[in-house]
C-alpha cells in the first residue's frame, strides 16, 4: 500500500491522546494528528525520529498527521486507520494463506446476536469455507522477544473477543489478525501484564469456540507498507 507523501521530523511530546507537536528539518514546529487510541507505550519519546503526512483539506482542524515512529530499530507504524487497509490488500492479492479463497471481501460490516452488534472489520464470503468474520488489532507494543497487544485495558478489545466466539458458534470463523507494525520481536503474545483478563478471554475463544488468531508483520518501505510474514503466535 502506498502511503502519501511523508515529511521527517522529530517528536517533541504527545498530548491530549491526539496531539503531538513535532520539529520539522527546518526548525518550525507543528501540531499534527495523533490517529492513534491507544497508550503508544514504547511507541515514542521526545527527539524520535518521525514521518508525518499533509492534508490540504480546509476542513481540517490540523492539517499534519503523525504516520511512524522510529525508536533505533525501524518504523513503528502508529496510525491505525492505515492498518486496515494493508491488511485488506495481502488478503485480496491472496498473500494470507489462512485468508486465501475468498471472491467477496466487505469492509465494516455489521454482526448481530440477540440485542448485541458488533462492527467487524472485514467480511470474506464467496470462498471454499464457512464465511469469515475478520477483526484486525494493530500490534505495536514489544516486550523482550514478543510483540504484544493490548498496550492499555481494553473493554471493547474483550467484547470483539466475544463477538468472534459467537460467530464462530454459529457456523462462521472468527478469525483475530494481529497487525505487527514494529520490526522488532519474533512472536506475538498477549500482554497479560497490562490486561490480564483479555489474555484470558483470548485464550478462552480460542479453546473453546474455535477463534482463529493470526500475527502477520507489516513491512515498512520508503512511502509504502506491505504485509510480508506470518510470526508464531504464543499462549501458554
Amino acid at each position: 500500500m502506498q502511503l502519501p507523501p511523508l515529511t521527517n521530523g522529530r517528536i517533541l511530546r504527545r498530548y491530549k491522546r491526539f496531539l503531538a507537536d513535532i520539529e520539522l528539518p527546518d526548525g518550525k514546529v507543528v501540531t499534527a494528528h495523533c490517529p492513534n487510541t491507544g497508550s503508544m507505550l514504547g511507541c515514542w519519546q521526545p527527539g524520535a525520529s518521525v514521518q508525518i503526512s499533509h492534508s490540504d483539506n480546509p476542513k481540517r482542524k490540523l492539517a499534519w498527521t503523525l504516520e511512524r515512529v522510529d525508536m533505533g530499530q525501524g518504523w513503528i507504524g502508529v496510525h491505525t486507520g492505515r492498518t486496515n487497509p494493508v491488511i485488506e490488500e495481502a488478503i485480496r492479492e491472496g498473500r494470507v494463506d489462512d485468508l486465501c479463497g475468498y471472491r467477496s471481501v466487505r469492509r465494516e460490516v455489521v454482526f448481530r446476536h440477540k440485542d448485541e452488534k458488533s462492527r467487524f472489520d472485514l467480511y470474506l464470503t464467496e470462498g471454499d469455507r464457512a464465511n469469515a468474520w475478520v477483526e484486525v488489532k494493530n500490534v505495536t507494543l514489544w516486550q523482550g522477544t514478543a510483540l504484544s497487544f493490548p498496550d492499555a485495558v481494553t473493554l471493547r478489545g474483550r467484547k470483539h473477543l466475544a463477538q468472534l466466539a459467537e460467530a464462530c458458534r454459529q457456523g462462521y470463523r472468527g478469525v483475530m489478525v494481529y497487525a505487527l507494525n514494529r520490526p522488532e520481536g519474533d512472536c506475538f503474545k498477549p500482554a497479560d501484564e497490562i490486561d490480564p483478563d483479555y489474555g484470558a478471554t483470548l485464550r478462552r475463544v480460542v479453546l473453546e469456540f474455535g477463534v482463529e488468531i493470526l500475527a502477520l508483520r507489516i513491512e515498512h518501505g520508503k512511502n509504502s507498507m506491505r504485509v510480508t510474514t506470518s510470526v508464531e503466535v504464543v499462549l501458554d
